[in-house]
């Protein structure tokens, strides 16, 4: 009864009973295309490319294309796909997510989606987690395209603005996700449409998907421009904090990783600065910079968080292991952390333009993605992705055997039994992967093994340049190597020679990653295709883990019952306790990246407008009829402004109006205030604004026609950028204080989303004015050249996604204050258009 309830209501269960129809399809044509020449087949792809044109669909030629790349995968690689990897390519196609185990071959299941998209001719995105899996499968499932007759391109982060360009425009393009976002943002600050690289997005297959849209999505992208310098600051700070104790003059929440000055901590700051009051207004740097340092001591780890490099300190991926260079904290954490290890302090940044991953890759026409686990975060999917999970069998029954786990007393009580057990294994030649969660914690354990003689590879940050090579060996007889965060490495452990026979790959885990699906990746390396393999993992009541969410009952526990350190305990109510706490952290990460995706959604709004103003801007071969607008617009508020219409005329300040269109759009005289005198509001504007178009065409007859066309989109383009950049700062400033309107009882998202709004619209306001005042009085140049308004490089925010709050720099005019008036009124510059605005 139980188990035919279960089919009925297992809605996995039924997408795969309607896959299987799908895969018998396919398969029914096998035949058909094994008989067929090699030229038959590649031109099965103008065949179907031509078909879409006249109107078929894609979903209708499915059975077709994967029977096509299914032949030529075979006659290509070597390798057919299986009938569960058709499954699991229907379900990407779908736009779900295929929750494939280790070793059932995703590559190769996501070829037979890519192909049957790419026909399209809109570009498919194949995106991975790193540079080397795009370069791998670029050159490997790209032979099986290739030789169908498609483009492949590879988007690497080193590659010129034209590679990029061409890189784009094949039928299917490999990159990074972090490239794809970077791109995006970069293509939204070009001066010309031509320097844009990215076509329409039309269709993504993630690999790793939980890794990329999940434990990514907690940081957004930052592209940051460098601010003022300010290292004897941070040094200052650092020198003060390093005499401070911890609980006597500040605190820090382990759970939250807070740290806050005690009242002991601010006399001391006071004392030290020689302030009076450390929270006057005026010494608002003095509390951020000791903010920072403590940060950098208290909640940032050597050797954990990030790494010193050839004197630099260098961010490692807490998700992946991986080091990101070139990647920077923001708002002064970075600096902090350089002061920490008394290395030369770097610039200070600013942010120029942000995305998050949730908002990037929710613009894809269709979405999809694979993992070995995504299960666990299957809510959050279906949420904000729309996509859902769909747990593809796997083809030959799982053979490993997932021990219980054993928890210890203390940390070097867990340690030296995981090298007893390292031992254990290696004496029988049985090859064994220790996953670790830190960079310190795999070093630790390389010098337990190698005070016993036991040769080992370490497989971590500090030389992942050597991932291929060490991962090649890894299931080698007698093979031992330490890998920090197997997430997302994507790359299968092949046993070697005889191995099978020992017991397969035994994994060791030695602590429990604060996701489930981490360690369900590191279990996984484990038994592929059905092998053999063996799984443990150790744990201690001193983990960070345990300490955050409540082990004081178990140690109690141990305590009374007496146990030592060689005493593990092997319990199902400390395991699901182990789980509970696992979970707590998985919610509250999903909280956390909730929370950032409804704040971020305020900003991809105005985003979007301002993103597809912009291209209209530079794709627009006439841009007068947008700044006709913009300077009506521009005159009306200012007139609505002084002739309110619930006051007599006689109250109107004309003066204000006349001073405004003299200091802005007209020249002096052009209009006196006895021709505004006895009109209405609608007149005045109509009488002002037709002086405006015909000074306008005076303007433009002195001129080339593709010259003033120039110079209204170098006018329109400066002042989107700069006050869009303007914008994104006083946000930011508004997102890290709104907390606080909770205190009053006030909703902090809706406040920042009214708010918000009030500041769009304003800014709105703002480039209007500019343009008018700029299009009208501003000097047209012979050597006339768009700018950018500032230089930005990719950068990582800190964990509380806080981002700088610098403004960024507008270049100023080359006039002197006392030189004659640009805009030809004949009044000296600082006394004319250098009081409004300084270009």
């Amino acid at each position: 009864m139980l188990g035919m309830l279960k089919r009925v209501f297992d809605g996995n269960q039924r997408q795969l009973n309607k896959y299987q129809k799908i895969v018998e399809q396919v398969e029914a044509l096998g035949p058909d295309f094994e008989k067929a020449s090699d030229e038959e087949l590649r031109s099965k792809t103008a065949e179907f490319k031509s078909r879409v044109e006249k109107g078929e669909t894609i979903d209708s030629i499915l059975p077709e294309a994967f029977a096509v790349v299914r032949e030529a995968a075979t006659r290509v690689l070597k390798q057919r796909p299986f009938p569960v990897q058709i499954m699991g390519a229907v379900a990407l196609h779908e736009g779900n997510i295929a929750e494939m185990k280790t070793g059932e071959g995703k590559t190769l299941t996501s070829t037979m989606p890519v192909y049957l998209n790419a026909v399209s001719g809109k570009g498919v995105h194949i995106v991975t987690v790193n540079e080397y899996l795009a370069s791998r499968d670029a050159t490997e499932m790209g032979k099986i395209y290739e030789f169908l007759g498609l483009t492949v391109g590879l988007n690497l982060n080193g590659l010129s603005r034209e590679e990029k360009i061409e890189a784009y425009a094949k039928d299917i393009t490999y990159s990074t996700n972090n490239e794809l976002g970077f791109d995006y943002l970069r293509d939204n600050m070009v001066l010309y449409k031509e320097q844009m690289v990215q076509r329409p997005l039309n269709y993504a297959v993630i690999d790793e998907v939980d890794s990329i849209l999940v434990d990514e999505a907690r940081t957004p992208l930052i592209i940051s421009g460098s601010a003022r310098k300010s290292a004897s600051s941070y040094v200052q700070a650092n020198g003060f904090v390093r005499g401070l104790t911890v609980d006597e003059d500040y605190t820090y929440d382990e759970k939250t990783k807070a740290v806050q000055l005690t009242e002991e901590g601010i006399t001391k700051a006071e004392k030290a600065f020689g302030l009076e009051n450390l929270f006057d207004l005026p010494n608002v740097n003095v509390i951020h910079h000791i903010n920072q340092a403590l940060k950098a001591h208290a909640s940032m780890h050597r050797d954990m968080d990030y790494v010193v490099q050839d004197e630099e300190v260098v961010i490692v991926d807490s998700f992946t292991g991986r080091l990101m260079k070139g990647r920077r904290y923001s708002d002064g954490l970075h600096q902090a952390i350089e002061a920490k290890e008394g290395l030369e302090i770097q610039n200070e940044s600013m942010t120029l333009a942000t995305i998050t991953f949730q908002n990037y890759f929710r613009m894809y026409e269709k979405l999809s993605g694979m993992t070995g686990t995504a299960k666990t975060e299957e809510e959050e999917f279906r949420n904000i992705y729309n996509m859902n999970v769909v747990a593809i069998p796997t083809n030959v029954d799982v053979g490993r055997e997932d021990r219980p786990d054993l928890i210890f007393k203390s940390i070097d009580g867990k340690f030296l039994a995981v090298v007893e057990q390292i031992a254990e294994f290696h004496a029988k030649g049985q090859p064994v992967l220790v996953g670790t969660v830190a960079v310190e914690t795999s070093e630790l354990i390389a010098k337990y093994l190698s005070k016993k003689g036991i040769k080992h590879n370490v497989l971590n940050a500090k030389n992942h340049e050597r991932e291929a090579e060490i991962i090649a060996g890894a299931g080698q007889p007698f093979a031992v190597t330490i890998a920090t965060n197997m997430a997302g490495r994507g790359t299968d452990i092949k046993l070697g020679e005889g191995v099978k026979d020992l017991g397969g790959l035994a994994v060791v885990g030695t602590e429990r990653h604060e996701s489930r699906r981490i360690d369900n990746q590191l279990r996984g390396r484990s038994g592929r295709q059905g092998d053999p393999g063996v799984t443990q993992f150790y744990l201690s009541m001193e983990d960070e883990l345990m300490r955050r969410f409540g082990s004081d009952n178990m140690r109690a526990m141990m305590d009374r019952l007496g146990m030592d350190d060689s005493q593990p305990i092997e319990s199902k109510i400390v395991s699901r306790a182990v789980e509970s706490a696992q979970k707590r952290v998985e919610g509250n990460n999903f909280d956390a990246r909730k929370q950032l995706l409804q704040y971020d959604d305020v900003l991809r709004q105005q985003r979007e407008v301002i993103y597809n103003q912009r291209f209209d801007v530079l794709a627009s071969e006439n841009l007068r009829e947008v700044v006709e607008a913009m300077i009506k617009s521009t005159l009306e508020r200012n007139v609505e402004a002084h002739c309110p219409r619930n006051e007599e005329p006689e109250e109107w300040n004309l003066k204000a109006i006349l001073d405004f269109v003299e200091a802005n759009l007209l020249h002096e005289g052009d209009i006196t205030e006895a021709d505004l005198s006895g009109k209405e509001a609608d007149e005045i504007s109509e009488l002002i604004y037709k002086k405006i178009l015909s000074r306008y065409d005076e303007k433009e007859a002195q001129l080339e026609t593709e010259q003033m066309r120039e110079f209204e989109k170098v006018i329109v383009l400066r002042a989107v950028d700069s006050k869009w950049m303007d914008h994104i700062d006083a946000m930011d400033q508004l997102r890290q204080g709104i907390h606080l309107r909770a205190y009053a009882q006030i909703d902090p998202l809706r406040e920042y989303q009214f708010e918000g709004f009030a500041m769009f619209e304003n800014m709105i306001t703002t480039i209007e004015e500019e343009v008018a005042r700029l299009i009208m009085k501003a000097q047209i140049r012979n050597n006339l050249e768009r700018q950018e308004v500032a230089k930005g490089q990719a950068v990582i925010p800190n964990e509380e996604g806080e981002k700088p709050k610098k403004k960024p720099v507008v270049k100023s005019l080359d006039i002197g204050r006392n030189d004659s008036c640009i805009c030809g009124s004949g009044k000296k510059y600082k006394q004319c258009c250098g009081q409004q605005h300084k270009m």
